[in-house]
């Protein structure tokens, strides 16, 4: 019953200064409101990665050049060159490998009858229509022929497609690429972004092509991508990759390998992670405006206790205990940011919704609302420990009043 009537006493408290309340309730308002975004879009991001990833399909593998970057891993050998021709064709020998596919990309300019464009040029394989599920809807993609004669052909994206040649056929006009003429031979279908990268503005040519043409590399600068036949020959397949290209590459201590393979999980895991890491930073930056919150609680508890001088004196005057005094003011404090907390992650929610929907038109198709149950629970919780953290302070000082010096007080 104790604890109920200082309830009661603290909820009259603070209705008696009803504009300073809600002006303290607003700085955990406002901390609380950026955790919950933070998080929200954080959740939202790692969803939309995570269904991304799923779609490039459990049966492939991907081979990158360098070292995995885990640990104090040096910069250097992150980046090698050590992915050539010569691991493409063994990897074709090994069975239960359906395709193989290598990558070499570059960002540059491409322009056609004065038109110029900033667009992604991908040297690649017929693995990569499976992989990001493209289709070609006008003309032909490029065959193994192509690949072993060097040629000169391209398959453009959609947007591109319109920005360059508007209505018109674009298959069989030539592009100009590093001073290269390219003839386009097909055209893909509307496929939108995926992971901030926008699929209709790609242009795709043979893996070989792009190396001699465009990079002068003989390397494959995107690593190499593997489809197997099915999934349970993953793990036997991953261990046959690395024996091979250790054997190509001459490395006998696994330690020194100048390659590493990733499975759809190992990226699923690493991408998760990492969005987990960058969400848990940005959160914490938001919650210093929490710890500003909590010291203007104090400030305004310690007001307070000046201000109340004689009623603290009369209530323990009536028989009010040291105890009774600093729940009373205990408790205003949790009121306050547990109001805070409660109109934070509503707002929080409906902020996050919003900018949910401004992501998913502008930026990227398909980004949804994610509102993590941990994000309320952690709102409305931290908010609570504020207040008790930064209020024991002032109801520690209001309990400390004698009553006959609170009485005289003026």
């Amino acid at each position: 019953m104790r604890i109920l009537d200082s309830f009661k006493t603290a909820i009259i408290g603070l209705k008696t200064n009803k504009s300073r309340s809600a002006l303290t309730v607003l700085g955990i308002v406002i901390g609380i409101t950026a955790i919950i975004v933070v998080m929200a879009i954080g959740a939202g991001a790692e969803n939309l990665i995570l269904d991304q990833m799923q779609g490039f399909g459990s049966l492939n593998l991907s081979i990158q050049a360098g070292r995995e970057a885990v640990g104090p891993a040096k910069f250097a050998e992150m980046f090698t060159d050590s992915l050539r021709q010569r691991d493409v064709d063994a990897l074709n020998k090994i069975p239960g490998i359906e395709k193989v596919s290598p990558g070499v990309f570059e960002m540059t300019t491409i322009s056609y009858g004065g038109k110029t464009k900033r667009a992604s040029i991908y040297g690649s394989a017929d693995l990569i229509l499976d992989i990001l599920d493209l289709e070609v809807i006008d003309g032909l993609f490029f065959s193994q022929d192509h690949i072993n004669q060097n040629s000169k052909v391209a398959v453009i994206g959609a947007e591109l497609k319109d920005d360059l040649f508007g209505f018109s056929d674009a298959v069989g006009e030539k592009i100009k690429v590093k001073n290269n003429s390219f003839q386009i031979i097909g055209v893909l279908n509307k496929k939108g972004s995926m992971m901030g990268f926008n699929m209709d503005e790609m242009v795709l040519v043979p893996y070989s092509t792009a190396q001699k043409y465009l990079l002068g590399i003989k390397h494959f600068n995107d690593g190499i991508t593997v489809q197997v036949e099915s999934e349970d020959l993953v793990p036997g397949i991953v261990q046959e990759i690395e024996y091979r290209l250790r054997d190509l590459h001459g490395i006998t201590d696994p330690a020194k390998d100048d390659f590493y393979i990733m499975t759809q999980e190992d990226a699923m895991d690493s991408i998760g992670m990492v969005t987990s890491i960058l969400t848990a930073l940005l959160g914490s930056v938001a919650a210093i405006s929490l710890v500003v919150g909590g010291i203007g609680i104090m400030n305004i508890m310690l007001v307070s206790v000046t201000e109340r001088t004689r009623e603290i004196g009369l209530r323990k005057a009536v028989g009010a205990t040291t105890n009774d005094i600093m729940l009373q003011f205990v408790l205003e404090s949790i009121i306050l940011t547990v109001v805070g907390g409660v109109v934070g992650v509503l707002l929080g929610a409906l902020f996050s919704y919003l900018i949910a929907l401004i992501l998913s038109s502008y930026v990227a198709d398909g980004w949804g609302f994610a509102m993590p149950l941990s994000a309320v629970v952690l709102g409305i919780g931290v908010s609570a420990t504020v207040g008790l953290i930064f209020g024991l302070y002032p109801a520690k000082q209001a309990s400390k009043k004698s009553p006959i010096e609170a009485l005289r007080y003026e």
